[in-house]
């Protein structure tokens, strides 16, 4: 059975040791070699040839972002991961190196105990690796082999396991009908996710958009940010009591959920602390529970790549609501499970290729707004 050969380059021998004793685990990965900076890396990965790579951010020599581009001139499918500190800085370069190339990234624990950090690598980091290189594994339709299930010691706590529903009827295949509110949920692989379908949506876009990506807070503010900054729409970070409005995308700022609620025609959004849902906040289920019942029938849901099952219970709702649901497709997502889940229950309308799905929800908003094309608006 095929290995999945890892070499981890961080410049603290006590993030080296960690994460490779993190996978050591697992049958299906190996550490074949490790390097304390870019330079040496770049040097052995021509030797030993990794099928995966785990990068730093900040090294001296030659840095995570410059490794990055190196790497991409040199193996241009090479899955590179990306190991960032849970500082500001640290948020802005990661989300620069992903411009760059990146496959995905994973934050470094906020602990002291060695337990917490070896499972936080195990969860953060086997299914990234799996999800990035399914090929040479053979495996089913999430394309990930289950590892050792290791919950998160940071986030999954204090949550309150919710009870699996039974499996829905069939999906309905009736007309299509308006949709006001389009809410997405993604999470492993999302920031690439997201760059691949929010900038192809229109600025006169009729209806607005909410988001929950997993991610730490500082991250999701610069998200936004990104995103913004190459989409005609305008992309913020969400806080409570805004108005969202239509042509306007917000994303749920990391440690808090986000709910939305309607007031002489306007969707209002609110924030929370409440215990996370799914070992997550923001969670999905959390949006996608609010806007069945503030939108209902005229909620699209759209669940892109991501560990775990957040966003099935929700997606039920909102079909139960009278609301549509598609979903990423297996060949596409870093890791099927969040869309997996939802397909498989049957509640996905349209399971989609990554690169269609700007264009379904386009499709999508035109119905019942006979003057709306979904062209760019003119600036």
């Amino acid at each position: 059975m095929a290995q999945i050969k890892v070499m981890v380059v961080d410049d603290a021998v006590v993030f080296r040791k960690g994460i490779s004793d993190a996978l050591a685990g697992d049958p299906d990965v190996v550490v074949i070699g490790t390097a304390s900076n870019g330079k040496l890396a770049l040097q052995k990965m021509a030797l030993s040839l990794p099928d995966l790579v785990i990068l730093d951010v900040e090294m001296p020599e030659m840095d995570g972002l410059a490794t990055v581009a190196e790497i991409r001139k040199l193996w241009p499918r090479l899955p590179v991961i990306m190991c960032s500190a849970h500082t500001t800085e640290g948020a802005r370069v990661t989300l620069q190196a992903l411009e760059r190339g990146a496959n995905d990234f994973v934050t470094k624990p906020v602990t002291s105990s060695v337990q917490e950090s070896l499972a936080h690598f195990r969860h953060e980091l086997l299914p990234r690796i799996k999800g990035n290189c399914r090929h040479l594994l053979g495996t089913g339709d999430s394309g990930v082999r289950p590892a050792v299930s290791v919950p998160s010691p940071l986030t999954a706590t204090t949550a309150k396991p919710v009870a699996s529903p039974p499996r829905p009827p069939p999906v309905r295949t009736g007309p299509e009908h308006q949709i006001d509110l389009v809410v997405i949920g993604v999470s492993t692989g999302g920031p690439n996710a997201l760059a691949d379908v929010i900038p192809l949506l229109p600025g006169d876009l009729p209806v607005p958009v909410l988001i929950v990506q997993h991610m730490p807070a500082m991250f999701t503010k610069l998200l936004a940010e990104r995103l913004g900054s190459k989409s005609a729409l305008k992309v913020d970070e969400a806080s409570a009591g805004i108005i969202a409005k239509p042509g306007q995308v917000w994303i749920a700022p990391g440690g808090h959920h986000l709910t939305v609620s309607r007031s002489s025609g306007e969707y209002r959004l609110a924030l929370n602390d409440d215990p996370p849902e799914n070992s997550c906040r923001p969670a999905a289920d959390v949006l996608f529970r609010a806007a069945a019942q503030t939108c209902g029938a005229t909620t699209l849901a759209v669940v892109l790549t991501g560990m775990g099952e957040d966003g099935l219970i929700g997606c039920r709702l909102i079909q139960q609501a009278g609301g549509r649901v598609i979903v990423q497709d297996k060949d596409t997502s870093v890791v099927w499970g969040m869309p997996g889940s939802v397909a498989k229950a049957g509640l996905a309308d349209k399971q989609l290729p990554l690169k269609d799905v700007a264009g379904e929800i386009v499709q999508r908003l035109k119905v019942g707004r006979p003057n709306y094309h979904g062209m760019p608006r003119k600036v």
